[in-house]
């Protein structure tokens, strides 16, 4: 284990102690709100000082194996304890580095995923249908709820636009994450080369679309979006519902004036349930509008496009002549380009998500250094 990581460790086990010593005061007890803000600090510094401390018992126990192979009798034991202890050790120091990561208070959200056809008219159109099908698929089988926000459909049964929103948690490689922690690297240009459907001699064609995702904010963050700063609009909702889609007015357009950023819904019941849904949306949008303007200020110190957001970018050729998957950022390339359109999306998101662990662990080594 490097040395760096070892000392902020060690300042873990420290904290733990002082903690320890602060909430056993009277007075802190008496202070509910410090006492309740000193207990979530211990519970996330035990878990992380528990670790640590399983880690030098086990770096504790190999240094003993590794003295007792000299002994024929106790030499095959100490094998046995050499392997377990060595492996046990590896899988300590990969959950250390996570646990020491900085952790995005939005990755444990619901995602908004925005999906709009580019270049390439009706075929991209239907690979944005393709894209909405894959996420649906991959969360499916990852156990989160999937629902179609709003929907303009073109005339070949693709998409011109469409907004998903996804909720709720799965493990993966890097521990809990919620819907917008798994998805949010899926924000950029996707561009497919394939022969459209409606293509007659056979010519490969390279079509776009880009992609945003948003995390859901709680329902409190709305409330700072003064009301006057709004315009809602209502309007008879088109496409498939029957009779009582064409003859109310439940569809709800807002435009939030000071940025003219835009959200609709059509897909509810009730104007009232669409006005809740559109106003979540456009939050959401106000939120990631906010945290592009951020990141943007420190592009220069960070160099990679994971996590950026810039939806201008090209982040991801789907080829299907030859079956692959190239995603630009991170050099990745995957022969199963069929498979994860039906949703085997777990090499893509996993290799996304160490990734940006690796680049998050080399800038906390360089603040320390």
């Amino acid at each position: 284990m490097k040395p760096f990581l070892r000392q902020q460790l060690a300042r873990y086990a420290d904290r733990q102690g002082e903690l320890e010593f602060l909430l056993s005061r009277e007075d802190i007890m008496k202070d509910m709100e410090q006492f309740l803000k000193l207990s979530r600090e211990h519970t996330d510094v035990a878990a992380v000082a528990g670790r640590w401390s399983r880690y030098q018992q086990r770096e504790s126990d190999l240094a003993s194996a590794q003295e007792m192979q000299s002994d024929p009798d106790m030499a095959e034991m100490a094998e046995e304890e050499i392997t377990s202890a060595t492996t046990e050790l590896a899988q300590l120091e990969t959950e250390l580095q996570r646990m020491l990561l900085p952790k995005d208070p939005d990755d444990a959200r619901p995602a908004f995923v925005e999906i709009r056809a580019g270049t390439g008219g009706d075929e991209s159109a239907l690979f944005a249908a393709d894209l909405a099908r894959m996420y649906t698929r991959y969360c499916d089988a990852k156990g989160l709820r999937t629902e179609i926000m709003s929907a303009s459909e073109s005339e070949l049964g693709g998409y011109k636009e469409v907004v998903l929103r996804i909720e709720g948690s799965t493990n993966t490689s890097a521990g809990s994450c919620g819907a917008y922690g798994m998805l949010k690297f899926e924000s950029g240009g996707h561009r497919v080369q394939r022969v459209p459907a409606t293509e007659t001699q056979g010519r490969i064609h390279t079509s776009a679309c880009t992609i945003a995702v948003l995390a859901e904010q709680d329902e409190a963050e709305a409330i700072k979006i003064n009301p006057s700063d709004l315009r809602i609009d209502t309007y008879r909702a088109s496409g498939a519902g029957g009779q009582h889609i064409n003859k109310t007015d439940s569809a709800v357009r807002i435009t939030h004036l000071p940025t003219g950023i835009v959200a609709e819904c059509q897909d509810g019941r009730s104007q009232h349930s669409n006005k809740a849904q559109a106003l979540k949306v456009l939050t959401a949008r106000i939120h990631e509008k906010d945290r592009s303007e951020r990141a943007a200020k420190d592009a220069a110190e960070r160099k990679s496009l994971v996590g950026s957001g810039d939806r201008s970018d090209r982040i991801r050729t789907y080829n299907f002549p030859q079956g692959r998957l190239t995603d630009h950022r991170i050099n990745l390339t995957l022969y199963k380009l069929l498979n994860i359109m039906e949703g085997d999306m777990d090499d893509v998101v996993e290799a996304l998500q160490a990734y940006e662990a690796a680049q998050q662990l080399a800038a906390l080594e360089n603040n320390l250094n």
